[in-house]
């Protein structure tokens, strides 16, 4: 099974324009329904409105469970300013500073949709001296509104309340370099990873020496995507989300990252040493790494009280919750990584 990634990113593509805030994910795990249908792979929609399909492998008594999430950064309107402007709350954990000049999109409860720029109230250089010194924070950052709003009244016989989502625009970019720039790769890059495994298992009729769990998480950026509806034959649990890329990180833009130990502790020490050996084993270009400052869902898993081992692996993104880049390399390493995990040993 060669790792097309090709594929891969044409899934990201068309993933990261379906509008998916926490919290609004139904249009994302619809896409993700229609998938598995086509490759009539059995999945269900949990109560909290995430997907877990299945597919049986050769020994059905002990499983494995991956999960990347389709939820997203964005955020919801918190009140109708006097102006027809619109200020904001934040959904998932980011600043304001990496959002301001976005292209966004009002969700109204109706139905509708309006869309907008992300914006500094005091954006004007030539009306407000010193604008670039002010805090990007909830008091100073807005919503531009395109529609002729000249006041509150306007904006709400419109179809505007609060508690409407927020999505930001992907400004989705593939370059000659294979390099993929976009808003959402965390974490629909992973999404779209293990899409291609599944097209390629279900296509190529290959057996899984395990049965396999695929979690669709939509709850991960607020913390609780990936904590329940594991079934309780699952001994491992690995997660593919995003390497986070910075001053004193070894995770790149060119190799797989496997995490030892996010803000929530160390993963399972046998994982992680399991996926560094099959990584050097078969040529797969990978980075060990810590992030101080990332929960992941096997994280969440752990702290409900889930009994697997546990681990976390994914391509490397750069300028994380913001707009983000990687290249298809590290698409390509962590494919990889995967589908020899898969065909490999339980710990």
């Amino acid at each position: 099974m060669e790792i097309q990634t090709n594929e891969i990113v044409r899934f990201i593509k068309e993933l990261v324009h379906i509008p998916s805030p926490s919290g609004n994910t139904e249009a994302a795990i619809h896409y993700m329904k229609a998938f598995f249908e086509k490759n009539e792979v059995p999945f269900k929609i949990t109560n909290k409105g995430a997907l877990l399909a299945t597919i049986k492998g050769e020994d059905d008594t002990k499983h494995r469970l991956l999960t990347a999430h389709v939820d997203t950064l964005g955020a919801m309107v918190k009140e109708i300013k006097s102006d027809g402007r619109l200020k904001l709350d934040k959904i998932g954990g980011y600043y304001w500073n990496t959002v301001e000049g976005e292209y966004c999109t009002i969700h109204t409860s109706k139905g509708d949709r309006f869309s907008g720029t992300v914006l500094m109230h005091q954006t004007s250089a030539h009306v407000y001296k010193g604008m670039g010194d002010l805090k990007r924070d909830e008091k100073n950052i807005e919503i531009r509104v395109d529609q002729e709003f000249h006041s509150k009244k306007d904006a709400e016989e419109a179809g505007v309340s609060v508690g409407d989502f927020v999505s930001f625009n992907p400004r989705f970019d593939e370059t000659e370099g294979g390099f993929v720039k976009s808003r959402h790769l965390d974490d629909k890059a992973s999404v779209a990873i293990l899409m291609h495994l599944v097209n390629e298992i279900q296509k190529t009729s290959t057996k899984l020496p395990f049965t396999t769990h695929f979690l669709i998480s939509n709850n991960e950026e607020i913390g609780f995507g990936g904590n329940s509806n594991i079934p309780e034959q699952t001994v491992e649990y690995l997660a593919v989300d995003m390497g986070a890329i910075g001053d004193g990180q070894t995770t790149d833009e060119f190799t797989v990252s496997i995490c030892a130990k996010d803000s929530g502790g160390p993963y399972h020490f046998g994982l992680r040493k399991h996926l560094v050996e099959l990584a050097e084993k078969n040529g797969i270009d990978y980075k060990v790494d810590i992030y101080p400052f990332y929960g992941s869902d096997a994280t969440a898993a752990i702290r409900a009280g889930a009994d697997v081992v546990h681990g976390l692996i994914g391509p490397g993104i750069d300028a994380s919750h913001a707009y983000e880049r990687t290249h298809i390399k590290s698409l390509e390493h962590t494919a990889n990584l995967i589908k020899t995990y898969l065909h490999s040993n339980l710990v």
